[in-house]
């Protein structure tokens, strides 16, 4: 297939990208390179690669890609709360109005796989995992933006989207603003980390089974097309403080301190049902412990914060 994939050098698409063309399918990239990244050089070998230094929120350029595509990711994406929070009017443009664009540029005929956020349910009923018939009730702009621009898709009919459980791992364009990242690498510098709000609860999940996902839908999109999917790890459905513990059996110096005061910025909490994707038969692969002894690796190479969103 031909395959479009927006935000393709960022965190997800530079672990999926090379898995792509090794498949067999031309890959055409749009991405600003905003954050100097060259996570995708490896790919340069593959003549069905190709890569745009572009916009997708610019129609003029996203009109003649669009319409080559078989397929279209649209990972280019303002991730998590804070990031959101800090640029308001990039959010909603690139999370929302760019996957707007391609609904409106794209026909009926051509695939589109979304990643969203299972953050979108919010604060979910204690003890009550969260499906897709759960009602959305964002409380950050980052699940309002995303819950927006999945909403418009499903209700084309002919898209999949997969709600993301808090992605974790290393990847060649590396992240360590996202929470198991951030915390093993607290774990590893800091020795210590402070927790606002410990007991809130959340779903995780592997880069790499976040690109395998993509993957799995690609080649089974027609019995998935139309409906939404959990995706995450089902075992792991964790509070902040749980996570830390995990990470202690690790690292046995790093401790963790509970603050009385404070909040946490990102006020989700909840629970998360996976059984749908697995019932569409994907599981994932990688579990927390696989994926913190990996970043224990990872943090030898990756010494520096420069790895970061905000």
């Amino acid at each position: 297939m031909n395959i479009l994939v927006t935000g393709g050098a960022g965190y997800l698409g530079s672990v999926l990208v090379p898995w792509l063309l090794a498949d067999g399918h031309d890959v055409t990239v749009v991405d600003t390179l905003r954050h100097g990244q060259t996570s995708l050089l490896e790919c340069c070998r593959f003549p069905s690669f190709s890569v745009v230094n572009g916009d997708c929120r610019d129609e003029r350029v996203m009109t003649d890609l669009v319409a080559k595509a078989d397929a279209i990711l649209p990972f280019a994406a303002i991730v998590g709360a804070p990031a959101c929070a800090k640029d308001a009017l990039a959010a909603e443009s690139i999370n929302r109005d760019a996957v707007f664009l391609i609904d409106r540029l794209r026909s009926p005929s051509q695939m589109v796989l979304l990643p969203t956020t299972n953050s979108g349910y919010g604060i979910g009923a204690p003890g009550v995992p969260c499906t897709e018939e759960t009602p959305l009730k964002p409380i950050s702009l980052y699940g309002t933006s995303k819950a927006e621009a999945e909403g418009r898709l499903l209700d084309s009919g002919n898209a999949v989207t997969f709600r993301l459980a808090t992605v974790f791992g290393a990847s060649p364009r590396m992240r360590l603003d996202l929470l198991v990242n951030d915390f093993v690498y607290r774990a590893v510098y800091d020795r210590a980390v402070v927790l606002f709000e410990a007991h809130f609860k959340r779903n995780y999940v592997h880069v790499r089974d976040v690109a395998g996902v993509f993957r799995f839908g690609l080649e089974h999109y027609d019995r998935m097309k139309g409906q939404a999917f959990n995706v995450g790890l089902s075992e792991a459905n964790l509070s902040k403080r749980e996570l830390c513990e995990k990470i202690q059996h690790h690292v046995p110096g790093f401790v963790f301190f509970e603050s009385g005061i404070g909040e946490d910025p990102d006020k989700r909490d909840y629970i998360v049902s996976n059984d749908r994707v697995e019932r569409a038969g994907f599981r994932p692969s990688h579990t927390l412990d696989c994926g913190i002894r990996e970043l224990l690796t990872a943090y030898r190479i990756v010494r520096q914060r420069a790895f970061t969103n905000l």
